[in-house]
């Protein structure tokens, strides 16, 4: 009895230490970074580096009204069909290529010429044949977004185990059924280092398509504040890239956590041998 009213006290205190060390970790550094910025730029006269103060300003002002729907929603929609269709193709090809080493000898040649190009090089090309409506900017997302999505999940199929894969087929299990029961969850760990690494390219992929002939999005409302000399404003544009970035990392690792929560259980079980 003694010992639980002692336990007690003992793991909620514990428990407040762990999530303020945590919450430490998590915005010491963002927050050592704003102050420094604010420190430096408080009596900033330069045009190009104007005080933190003018910057969250103009956030406040730009970022919370119609602008939000006018120019970030679009940007976020068109970012989410990129990156959607591109893991939904590196998935599926991956597969197929990563299963077959004769599909994988006959492809590997021109997948490595494909990669090799810079998306943003694509982009003109891309208006020629897309034009320059919503569809040309998602396709740029999915040009870039796909390879790092298609290449891990190749690697992941390559590394199952062959000695499981010939257990489950002399089970018969065989096609869909072992795709389903052992090569994705097993490949599934590769196929998310893939993900998270097309998720930064995507976003960059997006501001870059709408610097052309767009008339909405961040990309676009980005270069119009620069080319009317509205730097706080354009410097509030990318703060609001910044957050959406860490907005939208933080709900990929939810997911992915969630997703994989045999796979780093299975780890922490290892650790812990």
């Amino acid at each position: 009895m003694s010992a639980a009213k002692t336990a007690g006290p003992g793991g909620k205190g514990g428990a407040v230490k762990s999530l303020a060390v945590r919450a430490l970790l998590a915005f010491g550094l963002p927050g050592v970074l704003l102050a420094a910025w604010w420190l430096f730029s408080a009596g900033s006269t330069d045009i190009y580096f104007p005080p933190l103060s003018e910057i969250f300003a103009a956030f406040g002002r730009e970022w919370t009204g119609e602008r939000l729907t006018h120019d970030v929603l679009p940007s976020v929609s068109r970012l989410l069909a990129g990156y959607g269709l591109a893991a939904i193709i590196g998935v599926a090809a991956g597969l197929a290529i990563g299963s077959s080493p004769t599909i994988r000898s006959f492809t590997e040649p021109a997948l490595e010429l494909l990669r090799a190009v810079p998306p943003p090089v694509l982009v003109p090309v891309i208006m020629l044949f897309a034009g320059i409506g919503d569809g040309m900017k998602v396709f740029v997302i999915v040009s870039g977004c796909v390879w790092p999505v298609l290449l891990n999940t190749v690697e992941g199929v390559r590394a199952v185990d062959s000695v499981q894969r010939e257990t489950a087929r002399s089970y018969g299990i065989t096609g869909p059924a072992l795709l389903r029961s052992l090569v994705l969850p097993a490949a599934s760990p590769q196929i998310f280092a893939g993900l998270r690494q097309a998720l930064s390219i995507g976003i960059i992929l997006m501001v870059i398509s709408e610097m052309f002939a767009a008339s909405s999005g961040l990309g676009f409302t980005i270069v119009q504040f620069q080319r009317s000399f509205a730097i706080p404003e354009m410097w509030s544009g990318t703060l609001v890239l910044g957050l959406l970035g860490v907005a939208l990392s933080l709900l990929f690792r939810l997911g992915e956590s969630r997703a994989l929560a045999w796979y780093h259980g299975h780890r922490r079980t290892r650790r812990a041998q």
